[in-house]
């Protein structure tokens, strides 16, 4: 595993975000979803596909609150620009379960806020 510096992870720009759309994406190589999330009045809504199919449908991810680095640049999937990275982490069977705010918490994290 590489070594990372504290100032290159500090480079990486993780926020929270709601999705607010999302919709099956058939013409992916992979099953995937494309998403449209909220960020907040800082950076807005962007758009991106993620290979989520196992655990999640379009309708279930809709209000959902999600981490997603928005500081890459826009990657074109297929016929779709993807402009920001939502985090997951692999299941036994190496299928991705989206990572959020904690559920259990009474309290929204506010959007766009960024990971500390």
């Amino acid at each position: 595993m590489a070594e990372l510096s504290f100032d290159d992870f500090m480079k990486v720009d993780v926020r929270t975000g709601r999705v607010v759309r999302a919709e099956a994406y058939p013409e992916a190589r992979k099953p995937a979803i494309k998403m449209w999330i909220d960020f907040g009045d800082e950076i807005g809504e962007k758009k991106t596909s993620a290979q989520v199919t196992a655990h999640y449908d379009p309708d279930s991810l809709v209000g959902k609150q999600v981490l997603a680095v928005v500081n890459f640049p826009p990657r074109q999937i297929g016929k779709f620009m993807s402009e920001v990275l939502v985090l997951g982490l692999p299941d036994e069977n190496g299928e991705v379960v989206l990572i959020g705010p904690d559920g259990d918490v009474e309290v929204d994290v506010p959007l766009g806020g960024r990971l500390h």
